[in-house]
């Protein structure tokens, strides 16, 4: 980056600005793909972290199976762009949610993740009102502890409920094994499997997910699909990973000090509202790039506190500085829009249209 490129952001769009590369994003899309070719699985990305009808379209044309999204309001925003296999990797519960899911299931084709029967005596309602069958997976929980049946036995029998139910079809498994879980994975999966064959069932589609696991893709045997997220823009939680380099990093937060009350101290225009207080389990909250021994240690809401105790340059009032976020999906959804570059050349915004999708 050259001055004259943030001082042009600065002068014409303001800071604090999310500003993205397209030639590490279309970079980063190739990558992913390529790995996904070369070990014979589906690529079907997670569209949290970018929000956009227009990069998801980039990600299917370099290859990819179809998307995942986490809530309906997401799909809706997908599929009415004409994107026509759709993932919701989320329980879903509701007379509301349930309306909506039918009219989705009516245009593109839709599969969503249960881990429990009272989800999956709600999914009927959906595919009813769309007039064809809903395919359904398991979700399985391999270790992360979050949602998913915990053991191969309740996978079975949820299998089963599935399959019983008018209208839905069991189309497989969702698992989103830990980075070093791989091997208990296979073997919940191998067991889960067996149970449903010996019920004269089968799964089409058995996904794994999460950008740290790119080491691990193609490790499970019977894996068709996995659901990469981060890897579009990647972010510091992705690089401590091992999964991203910092020259991945295709977002950036350009910021500016307004503030340097005293030697060790300053303030940047990026606060909580704009970096957000998820740290990733990482100290500080974001890399500056050009002074990456500071420290941006704590926020008020439009105050981004810097330490520059260890910092061997420290920068100016009215410095522009370029911000590697911990967590970039979370701060991507702060955004209205992106500011999009190539070089030193600002070639247009792109609206976050799934922003704030929260159900």
């Amino acid at each position: 980056m050259t001055t004259t490129l943030a001082a042009k952001i600065a002068r014409e769009y303001g800071t604090p600005c999310a500003v993205i590369d397209m030639d590490k994003v279309e970079r980063n899309i190739a990558r992913i793909q390529k790995a996904c070719d070369d070990a014979g699985i589906a690529n079907r990305p997670h569209i949290k972290t970018h929000k956009n009808p227009t990069i998801a379209k980039m990600q299917v044309a370099a290859g990819a199976k179809g998307i995942t999204c986490q809530k309906i309001g997401e799909a809706e925003i997908m599929a009415n762009a004409g994107i026509d296999d759709i993932l919701i990797s989320y329980n879903l519960l509701g007379e509301e949610k349930m309306a909506r899911l039918g009219a989705l299931q009516a245009k593109a084709n839709m599969t969503v993740a249960a881990d429990n029967s009272t989800v999956v005596a709600g999914l009927p309602k959906a595919a009813a009102a769309s007039g064809r069958p809903l395919s359904v997976v398991v979700e399985c929980d391999t270790g992360r502890k979050r949602a998913g049946v915990e053991t191969p036995a309740e996978a079975i029998a949820l299998a089963r409920e599935i399959a019983g139910s008018k209208g839905l079809e069991f189309a497989g498994f969702m698992l989103y094994p830990t980075e070093t879980g791989w091997a208990d994975a296979q073997k919940f999966y191998d067991e889960a499997l067996a149970g449903v064959r010996a019920h004269g069932l089968d799964a089409k589609i058995v996904s794994t997910g999460g950008t740290p696991n790119l080491v691990n893709l193609g490790k499970l045997k019977g894996g068709t699909e996995h659901r990469f997220g981060t890897y579009i823009y990647n972010d510091r939680m992705q690089v401590a990973a091992g999964s991203a380099t910092w020259d991945d990093c295709a977002l950036h937060i350009y910021s500016t000090v307004v503030s340097r009350a005293a030697p060790e101290r300053g303030i940047l225009d990026a606060g909580s509202k704009t970096l957000t207080t998820d740290t990733g389990g990482l100290d500080g909250h974001g890399l500056i790039l050009e002074h990456p021994e500071a420290k941006i240690a704590r926020f008020a809401e439009e105050h981004g506190f810097l330490d520059l105790s260890r910092s061997n340059t420290r920068p100016n009032v009215g410095d522009v500085v370029r911000i590697v976020p911990n967590h970039v999906c979370v701060v991507v959804n702060m955004m209205d829009e992106v500011l999009m570059v190539r070089g030193e050349e600002i070639i247009g915004t792109l609206p976050v249209a799934a922003r704030g999708k929260l159900r």
